[in-house]
């Protein structure tokens, strides 16, 4: 099979390389791809929201399936394009995508369904967020209603603070949001459990812990992510039946009596207080840098499970996962997730020497004269397998040292949940 994977960042260059495992892969044509994902695959420069020219590019190089890897074309409705057009597409469709795309709507279904998760109020104005603050105390939750690239979600302390935050997303500070929905703060320990669905049935697809602040000891602001380790320990099976029992069904149901079965990855971002979980987030898509630590401990031919879910036939399907633990670490261009300088070389990236359980996934980089250069701020994510967490952190520490970047930056800490001092 000809395979056209939509993206370019640390997700896609996981994905690509699964994909190029695979016994029935013929070709992998990335769009738009990035330095790592051309050594397996050939890049098609493309504007990824141009659904037109990514259409008239699948048929020309004669793509049999398309995996979408980012959250916004399938916000704006890829999926259902391609489908009309009669392209196998592997993703959750526009409406679908709404639990994403709209934190109001992931929201109202929560309500609708007595899904558990924080107190909430959707907000059009700040007499609005003047309403919810006289009743709530203080840490409060600011999110943006719409997609803001893993960046939309302020923790505030202080009333001024909310009231200023709120204002910045009135004004239009996101694009894709004109609403804000003010949050509780629950106070727990975050996890992410995934799932990959069809219309009919689900599979289990890993779980990850995410590191979401800039600095160490989870300080500063958010990210896309900094770093992952799977498995979560703190998921275990008395939890993951109440996750599925509270949350994933329940919403499952909720889509299909909209007459818009899911199909696709579901990640599901938990926040877990006493041992009961809460539904923070839902993201229609693998995470990155989640999917980074999920993927190389997947035996199971990747193809094989991505053609079952298209085909709404997951049911007859075993997933195997390998015992080992998964963590990476994302080396960053030194002033993300403010401004930073693109087009810097990473000279020593070719020489490195890795072994299986090894991988340099590349995410904002690019390719130019047979050079690497970074091309965005979340640039390399260094990943690594083994059986302890603090041994696999030490060696994902020595490949960083041999990368030799001077103009990036990482945090030492990944993992610190799982690794005690």
């Amino acid at each position: 099979m000809n395979i056209g994977l939509i993206g370019s960042g640390g997700r896609e260059h996981a994905l690509c390389k699964k994909i190029h495992e695979s016994k029935t892969t013929k070709k992998i044509f990335c769009f738009p791809g990035n330095a790592g994902t051309s050594k397996i695959a050939e890049n098609v420069k493309v504007d990824i929201l141009n659904f037109k020219e990514v259409l008239r590019l699948i048929k020309l190089k004669r793509i049999n399936l398309v995996i979408i890897g980012p959250e916004e074309p399938l916000v704006r409705g890829l999926v259902d394009f391609l489908e009309k057009k009669k392209i196998k597409v592997f993703g959750p469709n526009k409406f679908s995508s709404k639990l994403e795309g709209s934190k109001a709507f992931m929201k109202q279904i929560c309500k609708q369904n007595k899904i558990p998760t924080a107190d909430f109020k959707i907000c059009r104005n700040q007499l609005d967020v003047l309403h919810f603050i006289k009743r709530n105390k203080f840490p409060l939750v600011v999110k943006a209603d719409g997609l803001a690239a893993g960046k939309g979600v302020t923790i505030c302390k202080t009333k001024n603070q909310v009231l200023n935050i709120s204002k910045e997303i009135f004004d239009g500070k996101f694009k894709s949001s004109n609403k804000v929905v003010l949050e509780e703060f629950l106070k727990g320990e975050e996890a992410s459990y995934f799932l990959i669905v069809d219309k009919k049935n689900y599979k289990f697809f890993g779980t990850a812990q995410d590191h979401k602040r800039v600095g160490e000891n989870d300080k500063g602001p958010n990210t896309g992510g900094m770093g992952a380790y799977s498995p979560a320990p703190i998921i275990n099976s008395t939890l993951e039946k109440k996750i599925i029992k509270k949350i994933v069904e329940p919403t499952l149901q909720a889509l299909k009596k909209k007459k818009s079965p899911y199909k696709g990855f579901l990640y599901v971002g938990l926040m877990i207080v006493n041992n009961e979980p809460y539904l923070i987030e839902y993201n229609i898509r693998m995470g990155d840098p989640e999917c980074q630590v999920i993927l190389p401990r997947l035996e199971t031919d990747f193809l094989k499970i991505i053609d079952k879910a298209v085909n709404n036939n997951l049911k007859k399907l075993k997933i195997k996962w390998r015992k080992q633990k998964c963590m990476t670490i994302v080396l960053c261009s030194k002033g993300y997730p403010g401004k930073y300088e693109k087009n810097k070389l990473i000279q020593n990236i070719k020489k490195i020497k890795l072994n299986k359980n090894e991988f340099i996934f590349h995410a904002g980089t690019k390719s130019k004269n047979g050079k690497v250069y970074s091309n965005g701020g979340r640039v390399l994510n260094i990943s690594s397998m083994g059986n302890n967490f603090k041994k696999i952190r030490e060696n994902i520490f020595k490949i960083i040292k041999k990368i030799s970047w001077k103009f990036g930056f990482f945090r030492k800490d990944i993992g610190w949940k799982v690794i005690k001092k």
